[in-house]
């Protein structure tokens, strides 16, 4: 089921205002909905981005990738979406909290596990 990109701002918005806003203090940016969809370049051509941090001459924020969401989770129900958009969400915002912390923990993680993905498709590194 594809859920339109309107369904998709609404859970976004229900799914912020389920958090402390302390958690957005900084974020100047805000949290944007792209409708792109955005294959990761070096994890093969069934692997999208769902999200990102970003900081920035235009600031910090988020971006979430609608299209990229279309791509994963076309065949899924509401519920996983739901899910699926929270968890990126709340992912997205921790990098925003360790990056004012100078923290960069789960930055690395992410590295790790995309080279585990690579290696595991034989993809150069």
């Amino acid at each position: 089921m594809v859920l339109a990109i309107d369904e998709v701002n609404d859970i976004l918005d229900a799914a912020c205002e389920e958090l402390p806003p302390a958690l957005f203090d900084g974020l100047t940016g805000g949290i944007l909905l792209s409708e792109d969809a955005v294959p990761d370049p070096d994890a093969g051509e069934d692997v999208y981005i769902l999200g990102e941090y970003c900081w920035d001459a235009m600031g910090q924020y988020i971006v979430l990738y609608y299209g990229s969401f279309v791509e994963v989770f076309r065949n899924e129900p509401r519920s996983v979406w739901e899910d699926e958009l929270r968890t990126t969400l709340r992912h997205e915002l921790t990098h925003h909290i360790e990056g004012r912390a100078g923290s960069h923990s789960l930055e690395r993680k992410d590295e790790e596990e995309l080279e585990a993905m690579r290696r595991g498709r034989d993809l150069p590194d």
